[in-house]
């Protein structure tokens, strides 16, 4: 099977770059965000914090996709390395390739509709669910449980 494209340009929160293939055998959230994204902030990104810290790490990779569709100059690196800290965002972070206009090339490829959204992938590396927006955390764990417990029904 092959995965969904990525590109990262740059990691945060990791010594080394990460492929979506490294995360088989896991299921995996990508929380796509932008720091200047008041929705973000207020739900997305503590909503994948949650998420983290509630499934064991066997079970669950998290990690950010930083994707910057508008406002470029306010979104360099730095900035969102001391973002991260200031929030206490532990799980890696990649910073989204930038595409041929404003999209972004990962968003782009994923057909994203803009940010907070959520992707999750199976333990296969399957892209399975596309959120855009607020998703309820109770309808996000029964889904989140449900790839988990694909493996383990086989």
């Amino acid at each position: 099977m092959e995965t969904a494209p990525f590109f990262a340009a740059d990691w945060l929160n990791t010594e080394r770059p990460i492929a979506l293939a490294d995360f088989r055998g896991r299921v995996l959230a990508v929380e796509v965000f932008q720091m200047l994204c008041p929705g973000c902030v207020l739900h997305g990104l503590p909503q994948a914090q949650r998420l983290a810290q509630t499934f064991e790490a066997r079970d669950l990779a998290v990690i950010g996709l930083h994707s910057v569709f508008e406002h470029h100059e306010g979104n360099s690196r730095e900035t969102l390395a001391a973002f991260l800290h200031e929030w206490r965002i532990r799980f890696p972070v990649a910073i989204d390739a930038p595409g041929e206009g404003p999209m972004p090339r990962t968003m782009a490829a994923w057909a994203l509709q803009g940010t907070p959204s959520l992707v999750l992938f199976d333990r296969k590396g399957a892209m399975r669910a596309r959120h855009f927006g607020q998703v309820a955390d109770l309808a996000l764990g029964a889904e989140v449980m449900t790839l988990i417990g694909e493996a383990a029904a086989r």
